[in-house]
This record gives C-alpha cells, sequence and structure tokens, in this order.
C-alpha cells in the first residue's frame, strides 16, 4: 500500500518506519527542511531514507495524488491544508489505535509497562536488571537510551529484537502511551502522577492524568503508588499497591545500607547501596518481578549488586576532596527528595535552564532550594532547546531563593556551572547537579559537566 505520513515529527517517524519494514511503500513529507531538525532526529530520518522511506521535505503544499492511505499525527490541526486535503480525499486514514496493534502483533512476549511523572526510567532500569538475574533474556526500552521511547520500541522490532526475547520491558512516557495505546500489556506499573509537561494538555491536569491511566486500561494486572490511590480506586479496585512505610501490598522499609520488602506472600531483606528515590523504585520493581513470578532470591542478588543508572543520583567520584553527585531531578517533588537526602551535607548546587524541556516556574525552583541551608546555588542560563543564553531564567530561579545563608551566581551554561563549584566549595563538600538537561540529552550533557568539572578541579586547586 502506498502510505503518506504526515510531518516527520515524534510521532511520525515510527509510524513511517515500522509501515516501511512492513513492506508498504512510504513517503513521510514536512513543512520544514531536514536541516531544521534536531540532530539526532535527522540521523534518524537518514537512516529511514536508506532503509526505503522517501523523505518529502521542506514542502509546504504537498499532494495526496497516488497515496492509498495516511497517517496524520495528533498534533497536526485539523485546519492544516493538509489535513483538509486528506479529509476532503479517499485515503484511508491510518489512526494510533490501528497503529497499536499492528505494533503489538510484532511482539510475541508478555509486555511490562511502566509510566508515571518521576522514576520511571529508574524502575524500568532497576526491572530490567531484576529479570536479567532471574535468567530472562530481556528487551528493554527506555528514554536512559533513547529520548523518544516510541522509536526505540519500533527500532528493536526492525532488528529482531522482540523476536529474540523471553520478556519486554517498556519505559512508556506519555508521547509513547499516546501512539501505542492498544498494546496488550501484562503488568503495568504506575510510579506516580504530578503536575508537568501540562502545556501539552492545555494546562489540564486531568488530560494529563487522561494520558498517564491509558496504561491501566489496557493492562492485565495493574500495580501502582499508593500516593495514586485516590485517582485509581474509582476505576479499578482489583489495583496492587505499592510505598515505603505504608501498610499496602508491597511495603518498603529502609535500613543502614538496607531494604526490607513486605508481600502477602512473605517478606526478604536485601543489602542495598544506593541512595534517595532508589529505594522506592526499587519497591516498584520488585512488586512487578515478583507478580509474575521472579523468586526472591533473584531479587536479592540483583539489588545487592545494584550500581544505580547514569545521572540518577549518579556518584561520578571525588575532586579536590568533593563528592560530586549528578541527578536528573527537576520536578518538584523529585528535587525536594534528593534535598531532602543531603539535608545535613554542606553542599553546593549548580543547576540547569529549568525551561529545557517546558516552560516552568522558575521560583518554585528557588522557593523550594530556600529551605534548604546550601552553601550556594549556581544556575545556568543556557537553553539547549534554543541554544540561546537567557539569563532572565536563571535568575528568576535566584531571584526567589530568600534563604541570606546561601550563595547566588549566574552563569551562562552548565559547563561553566560546573567549573563554577570549585570556587564555591571546599574539601568535604557535595557538588550536587539537577535539572532537566540531562532527560533532554544525557550524553551531551554530561559530557559538558565532566569537562567542567576536570577544569574548575584544576582551576581552582
Amino acid at each position: 500500500m502506498n502510505y503518506l505520513v504526515v510531518g516527520a515529527g515524534n510521532a511520525s517517524r515510527p509510524v513511517a518506519r515500522l509501515l516501511n519494514y512492513l513492506g508498504h511503500d512510504v513517503v513521510i513529507t514536512d513543512l520544514k527542511d531536514i536541516s531544521e531538525f534536531k540532530i539526532e532526529f535527522q540521523r534518524s530520518l537518514i537512516e529511514m531514507e536508506k532503509e526505503g522511506v522517501k523523505l518529502d521535505m521542506a514542502n509546504k503544499d504537498p499532494s495526496v495524488d497516488g497515496f492509498e492511505a495516511a497517517y496524520m499525527p495528533p498534533t497536526l490541526p485539523e485546519s492544516a491544508p493538509i489535513a483538509q486535503k486528506i479529509k476532503n480525499s479517499d485515503l484511508k486514514v491510518l489512526t494510533n489505535e490501528e497503529f497499536s496493534k499492528i505494533v503489538n502483533n510484532l511482539i510475541p512476549v508478555d509486555i511490562i509497562g511502566i509510566t508515571g511523572t518521576m522514576g520511571k526510567t529508574t524502575t524500568t532500569f532497576i526491572t530490567t536488571s531484576l529479570f536479567k538475574q532471574a535468567g530472562y533474556n530481556v528487551w528493554s526500552c527506555s528514554s536512559l537510551v533513547n529520548n523518544l521511547v516510541s522509536e526505540a520500541i519500533i527500532d528493536g522490532i526492525v532488528k529482531g529484537k522482540a523476536q529474540g526475547c523471553d520478556i519486554a520491558i517498556f519505559e512508556l512516557p506519555h508521547g509513547t502511551i499516546g501512539l501505542l495505546n492498544k498494546l496488550n500489556v501484562k503488568i503495568g506499573l504506575l510510579t506516580n502522577i504530578a503536575e508537568d509537561h501540562l502545556s501539552e494538555f492545555g494546562g489540564s491536569l486531568e488530560l494529563y492524568q487522561q494520558r498517564k491511566l491509558i496504561l491501566e486500561s489496557i493492562s492485565e494486572t495493574f500495580i501502582a503508588n499508593y500516593s495514586c490511590f485516590d485517582l485509581i480506586n474509582p476505576i479499578r479496585d482489583d489495583a496492587i499497591y505499592y510505598a515505603l512505610d505504608e501498610d499496602v501490598d508491597f511495603k518498603g522499609t529502609v535500613g543502614d545500607k538496607s531494604l526490607t520488602i513486605e508481600y502477602e506472600d512473605g517478606s526478604f531483606t536485601t543489602p542495598f547501596y544506593m541512595m534517595s528515590y532508589f529505594f522506592e523504585n526499587s519497591v516498584a520493581a520488585s512488586a512487578a518481578a515478583l507478580t509474575y513470578g521472579v523468586k526472591k532470591e533473584d531479587i536479592i542478588d540483583a539489588l545487592t549488586v545494584f550500581k544505580g543508572l547514569p545521572a540518577h543520583m549518579d556518584d561520578v567520584g571525588e575532586y579536590n576532596g568533593r563528592k560530586v553527585i549528578l541527578d536528573s531531578a527537576f520536578l518538584y517533588d523529585g528535587m525536594k527528595i534528593t534535598l531532602d537526602y543531603f539535608k545535613d551535607e554542606s553542599v553546593v548546587l549548580f543547576l540547569d535552564h529549568f525551561d529545557t524541556l517546558s516552560v516552568r516556574d522558575k521560583a518554585e525552583v528557588g522557593e523550594l532550594v530556600s529551605n534548604y541551608d546550601l552553601k550556594c546555588v549556581i544556575a545556568s542560563g543556557f537553553n539547549e532547546v534554543t541554544q540561546e543564553v537567557e539569563m532572565q531564567a536563571a535568575q528568576e530561579i535566584l531571584d526567589a531563593i530568600t534563604n541570606p545563608n546561601i550563595k547566588k551566581v549566574a552563569v551562562e551554561n552548565i559547563q561553566i556551572a560546573a567549573e563554577e563549584t570549585f570556587r564555591y566549595s571546599e574539601p568535604g563538600d557535595i557538588i550536587l547537579h539537577m535539572g532537566p538537561l540531562i532527560a533532554y540529552d544525557r550524553l551531551t550533557t554530561v559530557d559538558k559537566i565532566m569537562k567542567g568539572l576536570e577544569i574548575g578541579s584544576k582551576k581552582y586547586e
């Protein structure tokens, strides 16, 4: 079948690639030239072209002649000229529901799907570790490897990973779960729901919640953080709940370098050397694994040797007597968990541009930080999305810090921020990074931070 895929955005690229893989003739059209896309998206489009997808870029008036079917992304306005052309034609329109069913039929194993506002990447990583320890050949897709998980899932299908695994463990951000909204999920897991990405939902928390709760509707068994009880219980009375220090189905208790998990069939205590939110996320992963049938002995073995994951409470070493921790927390609740963890330490904090992924309340960040006796807060003004220095964004954070004991510094970019941490710290201090840049582009961001740390440690010896 000849398909016209409208737009080269986050929904259309995986659709076009899979349709091409299935033997259809596919043209993907976009108003923008390929050079106007981010580098990683340019690479994706070039790879698709090599596989056989025809690119029709920078076309302001694409034709529907010669096509039998079309795909239009949800973000395409009904008033768009191409949308009107397709509406007035006899083209079959492929919906997300239909595409999702196609994807589902190409995955022959059980799926564990994990969503939430915070913790879904960490929980996906830990869950994968537990199943691997138990001997499963795991196909795992998360934003740790590819920011757009739907592309990672399609890439796995195209490259045969779906056929060579025993189980699939997918992180399902709101975009991916919107596109793949008819997957058959064996176990769905919800870490939490907090206010985020609301600009993509017209400012509506309810619409954002509805998107996340698609997972509940497509899951055979559903596990949720107890914080979501009031949201989940009215629609699902067989849900399973987990939490720290609550009387729930899977209860976690934090010890001194240990984690105890109690559940209906028993309990166990495992050595545990991670920190902060890793405890609760490990309870979530254990709940999913135990529910599926993984033995507690395998969970204990996996958590005993668990070393964390990059840029999530990541101890990257000691520089000039300062321990450096990189954390990707940037939502209020996540930042609070991290700051609470270090509340008794002497901390120099450096922050990303907080509008990197979505426009945020920078004053709220400053007000939160102000509750802690930090030595210094260094805020970066460089917006990686627009590639522009926006010092007002950094200043908004700093202006909201009213704690007189905190030194406040605004700098042009995250590398300079990392350098300057050594100017305002001393041996024995914790240098802590937080912000959304790592979620946006982990490899590039960490590279910039590490360069800054190396330069700063030498510059301020």
